[in-house]
């Protein structure tokens, strides 16, 4: 079995188009440490993401919630979706939108800490023969 980690393909991170084996945050980031992270899961079936907009806002309203502001737009981010799609080949897939918060600093505030976003995509065929 293919470790998540080990993947030939990339990751939208912070605006840029990076290689999936680059992505690293480190150990001691906030996001870990205090759950100061949102995410979600999407499904692409035939190049098309289901309910984009409506996970997109839910990350947003999550992010929101637990204090802090994503530095993109809902616009950026569902762009950014169909970005990592094409870019990684694929049609039937999942996608996993990420935020949380950096390694700035430690302990229950962290108001100082960056904002991330990342998102993947890796191939997974349909549940349901059409």
């Amino acid at each position: 079995m293919q470790s998540y980690d080990d993947n030939n393909g990339v990751i939208w991170f912070d605006g840029a188009m990076v290689p999936w084996r680059d992505t690293k945050i480190h150990v001691l980031t906030h996001g870990l440490h205090y759950a100061s992270a949102v995410f979600e899961g999407q499904r692409s079936y035939n190049g098309r993401i289901f309910k984009l907009e409506e996970h997109t806002e839910r990350l947003i309203h999550s992010a929101t919630t637990l204090g802090f502001e994503l530095p993109f737009s809902a616009a950026e981010i569902n762009s950014a979706n169909y970005t990592v799609l094409e870019a990684n080949n694929i049609s039937d897939g999942y996608l996993r939108p990420v935020a949380w918060r950096g390694s700035e600093m430690m302990g229950v505030s962290a108001q100082k800490c960056a904002i991330h976003v990342a998102i993947a995509a890796w191939e997974w065929p349909s549940y349901f023969t059409p």
